[in-house]
């Protein structure tokens, strides 16, 4: 996982961006519940009252509120943070710790009033209850004729002060939900009698707390775009930045590395594994840090919450949280086999894609059909497990999420009943709920993509960690300047990985500069791997191979390959132009070099003879030229880099006689200064060579020239005698 993480390193600032923009995102949607609660709390229920305390008042209300204060202290206070005139006390304190304090004090005095005054309950009621209260404060209760708050108002201050403490003790049991609402129900009543326009002060607040709420949705929409934006430009850079970094790796590789994966599983590590990453970056700037914001946002604000109903979303949260791992328990097994059948797949497809003729050509199509059916079947199969069981997560979470409603408003409406909530806050409760779940369903969705993507940056990791086989020296030496294209082997031998044994035994031989030197010998004998040691396509098991003097792992590939002109076996082309393709060595050579190495290669005729010339397109692997135009621009693509060093690995082979001998005459007139070395089935293509190696079984047989190793050397004889005739020998002899 650091291999991936170190990408976003790059981003760092702008990941900081995301993070505060969540963060923004996240307060604009927990606030919307509160904003909801207010409207129904503040702005129906309490007609857009907010304050607990009267800001106006008349006089005679406040002294009976006075009467019910329990000290003389706590009643001056009041007093001095209120100035009359005109008969009506105006609130002065603008500090928020004196209404603080006014608020205790005068929330109990107006429950009092609200029951002498305004209840409904009659003012036989209101004494009967006067009444028991000083009886068990021990005060004789004497209201006949007069009533309650004239009673009380006639008590000395030390029996008022008793009587006010009892009755603090006994409000004690109502919630302050409840007080809240009664105290703003006993303002609405004093505005109205004072003359106030209490109907336009409910609208204006229910219009200014839903245009708060419209700005912070709109601020949210903004914020949520912001990110959407941030997260898809960091993924995508962040898929670039390792399709990159993986190219270059592969390129690095040598057949041993590209043999341990496969080409189809470097292709679907290069393509899906990291879209699968690409797609799970995005989803953990957009959910997997968002949810853990919102979540711890919500449950702050549920515990702040005076609902009381805490234990619910633990409850569902904890339900919710055993579905998703059992989900994912069950899950994640089959998301380690789905990419392994993709490699599968690939594989597959691409085998019966480039080989098609032959498929037609043996009337197979039935049967690779068949093989392509098994292995998209079993594909399909558990791409349709994994998708039904994260089909069952949606309507799980859905059913939860309308569980822990149900329970919500069950619960809640029992303590509407009994009057400890409000309605407002069950709603704001319940918002709050859903939103702890919401970011533990975000979190749910993680679980159809984490697996796959957790198994995808392990395959792309295990591309990007891989050992070479082959890799320059950490102090790269330089060749000499006055010696240019010798090769040497000393004692080579060679095993391929994971080999048993050697497939190439003490090969010991010198190319000296201009030389030409060919290798013969039978199928598997091992001509092809001698010399894909020069260029380092492979390395020694033991022994030393030698370039001008020096070891080839004590120099750099780079330079190494500069000194060598390599033509493969099979004849590659790149999509682009015959000239892109002939230029591929040093695209800075001039046109006339590149007309002389195609001219030399004998490719010039059928060049002239399309309509562009050097500008006519090659597809995709020269499926648009013949075999024999493929190697001869091939051959054109060495012969234009003019290296000190040529190899053709059997590459005359799809050439006719005529013209093999015409490209062979012309290639040693411009290569005489240059060592060529040529791997080929046919004795006339190398019969006037300056040096043939005959190979059998991984070893050397025999050394020399055409006419000294059908003399020394009975493998070369053999070889010769099933290709030329006897009289043919004979003539090339003489």
């Amino acid at each position: 996982m650091q291999e991936i993480l170190k990408y976003l390193k790059k981003s760092i600032g702008w990941i900081f961006v995301i993070i505060l923009a969540l963060f923004v995102q996240a307060w604009s949607e927990l606030s919307l519940p509160s904003y909801t609660s207010d409207i129904i709390n503040v702005g129906i229920s309490q007609k857009g009252i907010e304050e607990t305390i009267p800001k106006q008042v008349r006089q005679n209300v406040l002294d009976n509120l006075l009467l019910f204060v329990e000290t003389q202290e706590d009643r001056k206070f009041v007093l001095q943070n209120y100035s009359l005139e005109n008969g009506i006390y105006k609130l002065t304190a603008t500090d928020e710790e004196d209404i603080e304090r006014l608020e205790k004090i005068l929330v109990n005095p107006i429950v009092v009033n609200t029951a002498l005054s305004y209840s409904s309950v009659d003012s036989q009621d209101s004494s009967n209850m006067m009444a028991q209260l000083m009886q068990e404060a021990g005060i004789p209760a004497q209201t006949d004729g007069v009533s309650v708050i004239e009673y009380v108002q006639s008590m000395d201050d030390t029996v008022r002060s008793f009587l006010v403490q009892k009755i603090n003790t006994s409000l004690d049991s109502i919630t302050d939900s409840v007080k809240d609402g009664i105290c703003v129900n006993y303002i609405y009543i004093e505005y109205k009698s004072i003359g106030l326009e209490v109907d336009s002060m409910q609208m204006n607040y229910i219009k200014n707390t839903g245009l708060k709420m419209i700005a912070l949705t709109v601020l949210g929409a903004l914020v949520m775009i912001l990110i959407e934006f941030l997260s898809s430009r960091i993924a995508a850079k962040l898929a670039k930045d390792i399709r990159k970094d993986l190219f270059a790796k592969v390129l690095s590789f040598s057949d041993e590395e590209i043999k341990k994966f496969g080409i189809a599983s470097l292709i679907t590590r290069s393509t899906n594994d990291i879209q699968q990453i690409q797609m799970l970056i995005m989803m953990f700037f957009r959910m997997i840090l968002y949810s853990p914001i919102l979540a711890t946002g919500a449950i702050l604000k549920v515990m702040h919450n005076g609902a009381n109903m805490t234990w619910i979303v633990v409850l569902g949260t904890i339900s919710v949280l055993l579905f998703v791992i059992s989900l994912f328990a069950i899950a994640f097994p089959k998301f380690e086999k789905v990419q392994g059948l993709v490699d599968k797949l690939n594989l597959v497809t691409r085998e019966i894609i480039t080989g098609i003729p032959v498929i037609r050509a043996f009337s197979n199509q039935d049967y690779e059909k068949k093989k392509f059916k098994k292995v998209n079947t079993t594909l399909t199969d558990v791409n349709l497990f994994i998708g039904r069981v994260m089909n069952i997560m949606r309507p799980g979470m859905m059913f939860h999420m309308n569980a822990i409603i149900l329970l919500i408003i069950w619960v809640g409406a029992q303590k509407i009943d009994a009057g400890s909530i409000q309605l407002g806050e069950m709603m704001a409760f319940m918002e709050y709920s859903m939103q702890i779940i919401v970011s533990f369903l975000m979190i749910s969705m993680l679980a159809i993509v984490l697996p796959r993507a957790m198994v995808s940056i392990r395959r792309v990791q295990q591309v990007l960690k891989q050992n070479l086989a082959v890799k320059d020296p950490v102090k790269p030496q330089k060749f000499p300047e006055d010696v240019k294209g010798t090769v040497e082997f000393r004692n080579v031998n060679f095993r391929y990985p994971n080999s048993d044994e050697d497939v190439l035994k003490n090969i010991t031989f010198i190319a000296n500069t201009g030389e030409t030197v060919a290798f013969i010998g039978s199928t598997g004998s091992g001509k092809s791997t001698v010399i894909n040691l020069i260029p380092r396509f492979f390395d020694a098991t033991s022994g030393e191979v030698l370039v001008d003097g020096l070891n080839v792992k004590d120099v750099s590939q780079y330079d190494l390959h500069k000194k060598i002109g390599y033509v493969p076996q099979m004849g590659v082309l790149f999509s682009g132009t015959i000239e892109s393709n002939i230029k591929y060595g040093d695209y800075k050579i001039e046109d006339k070099q590149m007309k002389e190495a195609a001219k030399i290669a004998q490719a010039s005729e059928f060049i002239e003879q399309k309509e562009d010339k050097y500008k006519s397109a090659i597809t995709q692997s020269g499926t648009n030229v013949s075999g024999g135009q493929k190697q001869r621009l091939s051959i054109a693509r060495a012969i234009s880099k003019n290296p000190e060093i040529y190899i053709f690995d059997d590459s005359f082979s799809a050439l006719d006689f005529k013209t093999d001998k015409a490209l062979r005459a012309a290639l040693n007139d411009y290569t005489k200064d240059s060592t060529v070395f040529i791997v080929t089935q046919r004795i006339s293509t190398i019969m006037h060579a300056d040096k043939i190696i005959v190979l059998d079984d991984g070893k050397i047989v025999g050394i020399g020239k055409h006419e000294e190793l059908l003399d020394s050397c009975k493998v070369y004889k053999e070889i010769a005698m099933s290709q030329l005739s006897e009289d043919e020998l004979n003539k090339n002899n003489k």
